[in-house]
Order: structure tokens, then C-alpha cells, then sequence
């Protein structure tokens, strides 16, 4: 991971789930400009009295409730806060992220369209992010071994999405086996027909779409919803 991440002399670096350190003591030797956060106490005890002195400014709180400025971000958060994270990075502003994730939520933001699991999480990852699945890492790398097989992704920044964006995403995948028009319709998004689709887009399924064409629609109903409000 730290190879991946290519760490260079000025960047702000930012762990996220330092845990027991296994990876801030390596990073506190390749950069002075790094951040943690750790929401167990205990972790964070320990690790704050081991490498307290050095250049680690260290947080026992949640970092999906803060907003820290970073370059470069590496983590081995736990798997149930995938797609929080996935969210919270989306909003971010920053140049590039290398991340152990569960192989199977790794496969869910890298699906492409029409892939059983493409989804909502898929499109704000692709939106979002250039990401790359890397590599596996074995269940015997960890102590103990996780039930589950476990994958090293690469994210690279593409662009910021806000807040409404990102719930716009989350509301049609919610009806992503319909066409496009029976989902807006159903959502009370669109009447009449969305005027920026044509009629082929507007008879393909939700999933089917593109990451670029599902931004595309979300701006438009956004811009739609807003001039109704507005009136």
C-alpha cells in the first residue's frame, strides 16, 4: 500500500483506521505531514504514547464527521464502513487514495453498467474517482483471518460531488431495474419527460447507464428541481 501510495516530500497524508499502528509506523518515517484518526480509545492510547513525539497529529474521533485536508490517504477501515467511506471521499478534494477493502464491495464500485453489481456505490466511486481494483491480499495476512477475502484499490481523483448529487445517485439506483422513465416517474422526479434524455436513454434500464450519463441527469433534475422551487 505504501509503495502504491508513491509518497512524495510536501504531501499531507491522512490515515484513516490507524488501529495499532501497523501502517503509521511506517508512514511516520516517509513524511512530517501526517494525520490520523482512530475511534477506538485504546488504539488511540497506545498509539498516541508510542509515537506521540513524532510528526503524527492523531485523532480519536470519526473522520466521516470532520473535514481534513489531505494529498495522499491510505486506510484499512472496517469493511461495515465501506460505503460511508466511498461518500465521504466523494466530497473530498485530493489526489490519490490506496485502500484495503472486502474483494466483493472492490467489485461493486469497479462494475461497469449492466454488471449485477453495478449500483448506486458503483457510480459515485466511478463518478468520483479513477479506481482500480490492484490486488488480493490472502486471509492469512490478517490475525485473526477475516471470513471474508479482502483487495488493495486504487482511487484517483476526478472530480467533487456535493451532498445532493450523491443522494440524487442513491434515489434512482433505487429503481435501477426499471427504464430510466419508469423510475423518474415512479420518483415524481420528472413530468414531463426529462427534456435533456433522448427517447433511447429514457427507455434503458437505470443500471445500464453509464457513470457520466447517470452525473449528467442528476444535473439536470437538480437544476429542474431548483428553478421549480424557485417558481
Amino acid at each position: 500500500m505504501i509503495a502504491l501510495a508513491a509518497i512524495k516530500q510536501g504531501e499531507r497524508v491522512l490515515e484513516i483506521g490507524t488501529g495499532t499502528g501497523a501502517l503509521t509506523r511506517e508512514l511516520v518515517r516517509l513524511t512530517d505531514m501526517l494525520e490520523g484518526y482512530e475511534v477506538d480509545r485504546e488504539s488511540y492510547g497506545l498509539l498516541r504514547g508510542e509515537l506521540g513525539g513524532l510528526s503524527l497529529v492523531l485523532h480519536n474521533e470519526d473522520v466521516f464527521d470532520a473535514s481534513p485536508v489531505f494529498d495522499v490517504l491510505l486506510s484499512s477501515l472496517p469493511y461495515s464502513e465501506s460505503s460511508r467511506f466511498v461518500e465521504w471521499l466523494a466530497q473530498r478534494k485530493y489526489d490519490r487514495a490506496v485502500v484495503l477493502l472486502q474483494r466483493d464491495f472492490a467489485k461493486k464500485i469497479t462494475a461497469t453498467p449492466g454488471d449485477p453489481s453495478y449500483r448506486a456505490v458503483s457510480v459515485i466511486s466511478q463518478a468520483s474517482t479513477r479506481v482500480e481494483m490492484v490486488t488480493d491480499v490472502r486471509r492469512q495476512c490478517f490475525e485473526p483471518p477475516p471470513r471474508v477475502d479482502s483487495c488493495v484499490v486504487s482511487m484517483t481523483w476526478r472530480r467533487t460531488l456535493n451532498v445532493g448529487q450523491i443522494a440524487m445517485i442513491k434515489r434512482i439506483f433505487s429503481q435501477k431495474r426499471r427504464t430510466v422513465r419508469a423510475a423518474l416517474k415512479s420518483l415524481g422526479l420528472v413530468e414531463p419527460p426529462l427534456a435533456a434524455a433522448g427517447d433511447e436513454q429514457l427507455m434503458c434500464r437505470v443500471n445500464s447507464l453509464r457513470p457520466e450519463s447517470v452525473l449528467a441527469m442528476v444535473g439536470v433534475l437538480s437544476r429542474k428541481t431548483h428553478q421549480e422551487g424557485v417558481g
